[in-house]
C-alpha cells in the first residue's frame, strides 16, 4: 500500500511518501522516512521490499559520495539518474531489487529534474511520477491539476490534494505521508502530514 509520488515546479522539485513500514497485514511503525537525502541537492524516495528499498539507496548514496570525493564534483542529477538505472540493470539478471525510484535533483546548469526508474531498470525524465497503489489517485489527480511552473505554494496544495485523495479512497490507506524539496539552497524536509501519532516504543 505504498505511496510516492512528485513533481517539479518553477526552480524546485518536490517529494512525498507515505511512512508506513508494513508486512502483510501488519504495520510495524508509521513513521518510516522513505525519501532518502542523496547528496546536497538530490532526494530519492524509494517504494518496494523495505530491505531491497534500505539497501539499494544506501549503496547508491555512499557511491554518489565516494564520487565525489575522488573526483572532487558532484554527479549531476542525469548522471545519477543513469547510474542508478545501471546498478538496476546489472542486478537484474544476477540478484534483481524490488525497488521503484523518483530521483529528483537540481543543477546550476539546468535547474529542477524529476527521474522515474523502476525495479525493471526503465528511466524517464518527467515533470510528474508516482509509485505504489497511490499512484492510481495521485497521477490523475496531478494530470488534472498539474501544470508547469506552478509556485512552491501551488505545488504543496496539490500534494496535499493527492494525500487528501489517497486518504479518502484507498481501501487502507497510509496515515502519515513525508514531504521534501530541493531547489538551489539544497535538499531538505519541508513537512509531515500526519494523521496518526507512534505509540511510544513503536518506532523501536
Amino acid at each position: 500500500m505504498e505511496c510516492v509520488f512528485g513533481l517539479v515546479g518553477d526552480g524546485f522539485a518536490v517529494l512525498a511518501a507515505d511512512t508506513s513500514a508494513v508486512n502483510s497485514i501488519l504495520v510495524h511503525k508509521s513513521n518510516e522516512d522513505k525519501i532518502m537525502v542523496l547528496d546536497s541537492h538530490k532526494l530519492v524516495a524509494a517504494s518496494g521490499e523495505p530491505g531491497d528499498r534500505v539497501q539499494f539507496t544506501e549503496y547508491i548514496q555512499k557511491n554518489v559520495a565516494l564520487y565525489q570525493f575522488r573526483n572532487g564534483i558532484p554527479l549531476t542529477t542525469p548522471a545519477a539518474a543513469n547510474f542508478m538505472r545501471s546498478e538496476l540493470a546489472t542486478a537484474l539478471r544476477k540478484n534483481p531489487y524490488s525497488v521503484n525510484i523518483l530521483l529528483a535533483g537540481y543543477d546550476k546548469e539546468t535547474g529542477p529534474s524529476l527521474y522515474f526508474i523502476d525495479y525493471i531498470a526503465t528511466l524517464h525524465k518527467v515533470d510528474k511520477g508516482a509509485f505504489g497503489y497511490g499512484s492510481y489517485f495521485s497521477l490523475s489527480i496531478m494530470d488534472r491539476l498539474y501544470r508547469s511552473g506552478m509556485s512552491l505554494e501551488e505545488a504543496i496544495d496539490l500534494v496535499d490534494k493527492c494525500i487528501m485523495e489517497i486518504r479518502s479512497r484507498l481501501v487502507v490507506a497510509p496515515p502519515n505521508f513525508v514531504i521534501k524539496i530541493v531547489d538551489k539552497d539544497g535538499a531538505r524536509e519541508y513537512a509531515w502530514r500526519e494523521s496518526l501519532k507512534d505509540a511510544p516504543g513503536a518506532s523501536a
